[in-house]
């Protein structure tokens, strides 16, 4: 039997699965601070529900097929977003929900990139730009709640689609435009170019360099400005990118991509988007992605008491701690083993259960980091 695991995925445990479930926390907290609600899916849908309206999107072409027992044709999600389909029915606008969970993408795997990962996505359904630039705000401070300074750039489909028209891009070539100008800060310039000379549109990596008195001539460009404006409001900076696109075909209005300094590729992305003819925001963290680069070190203060054959009053003190709030683990045997498998596990405090400490009420507790020994009284 093989238990090597499959490329692309990991095991997550100790310290690192600690570390998740804190970096989740923390993203809940601020998700349901701004009002979302939590909403949970399943893994598995219907491969046509997962291929949603899209089926040529990158993203799409790398989900993962299954079969079931019966022969239906099934896939894991590759996101979380087309879920809200089902979920928004008969649910009062805006409907805010938020979601932390596992998607699946049978793609290459590198440093940053795997075929399991972990998104938190928060999505306003019935929203407006007032909506995109809370969200904004909540992208924010969520990165600053975990050590990372957020460069937040933003741009507009609908802009983009009119410099498309201007320069007379073909309806038709209008797609395979966009996804080439998403690779501005993947690929060089000049491929770019090239790539786009098929479609007799390599002048717009140009246009898209002209400044503010060129894009002033599209009406759309007025949403820009008023979501910069919003983002003021609540003291958020936002830099508008011309080259911005998002890769999922869907988007139809403001789309934002979150860089940071440590890593290449983007750490949070969204946009805006129709579901159930309904106009939406949302946006997406990569957990991962984030784990790589925070800033934040929140150790908590872990115990373990050490029974030397005094089970029942080790049981007694370990609850108390617990009620308390704390971390507690026994270990029922010797001293130095016991400190051992403390270090192994980094708790950092033990207290030693024995019949001296009993009949005089009083037990040391072990630092562990600093080697120093104080008296605890219960």
């Amino acid at each position: 039997m093989k238990t090597d695991i499959v490329k692309g995925f990991r095991d997550y445990l100790g310290e690192e699965a600690e570390k998740r479930q804190e970096f989740k926390k923390i993203i809940k907290d601020l998700f349901e601070r701004y009002g979302f609600q939590p909403v949970e899916t399943p893994i598995i849908e219907y491969e046509d529900f997962v291929k949603g309206d899209n089926p040529g999107d990158e993203a799409i072409s790398d989900i993962f097929k299954l079969k079931d027992k019966g022969k239906r044709k099934l896939a894991l999600r590759y996101e979380l977003t087309f879920q809200l389909k089902r979920l928004v029915k008969n649910q009062k606008l805006p409907f805010k929900r938020y979601q932390i969970g596992e998607v699946f993408r049978d793609e290459p795997v590198s440093s940053n990139r795997f075929r399991e990962f972990t998104q938190c996505d928060v999505d306003t359904i019935g929203s407006s730009i007032k909506d995109e630039a809370e969200i904004l705000a909540l992208a924010k401070d969520v990165l600053s709640n975990l050590g990372i300074k957020p460069i937040i750039m933003i741009n507009n489909r609908e802009l983009l689609n009119g410099i498309l028209e201007d320069a007379g891009v073909k309806e038709k070539d209008k797609l395979h435009v966009l996804r080439e100008i998403d690779k501005y800060d993947k690929i060089s310039e000049k491929e770019i170019k090239n790539n786009l000379r098929k479609y007799k549109a390599e002048g717009i990596i140009d246009s898209l360099k002209k400044g503010e008195k060129f894009f002033r001539q599209f009406p759309s460009y007025k949403k820009i400005i008023s979501l910069i404006e919003y983002c003021k409001l609540y003291g958020v900076k936002v830099i508008f990118s011309p080259s911005v696109v998002r890769g999922l075909s869907y988007y139809n209005g403001s789309v934002f991509e979150i860089k940071a300094k440590g890593i290449k590729e983007t750490i949070v992305a969204g946009g805006s988007y129709m579901i159930n003819n309904t106009q939406s925001t949302g946006i997406s963290f990569g957990l991962e992605r984030l784990m790589k680069i925070a800033k934040i070190e929140r150790e908590k203060e872990k115990y373990l008491i050490i029974s030397l054959e005094e089970d029942k009053e080790s049981i007694k003190i370990a609850q108390q701690l617990r009620i308390k709030g704390n971390i507690v683990s026994i270990f029922y045997g010797k001293p130095s083993k016991a400190l051992e498998y403390a270090n192994s596990y980094k708790i950092n405090k033990v207290i030693f259960v024995g019949r001296k400490e009993i009949k005089s009420k009083r037990f040391k507790v072990k630092d562990m980091k600093t080697g120093k020994e104080k008296e605890l009284k219960f």
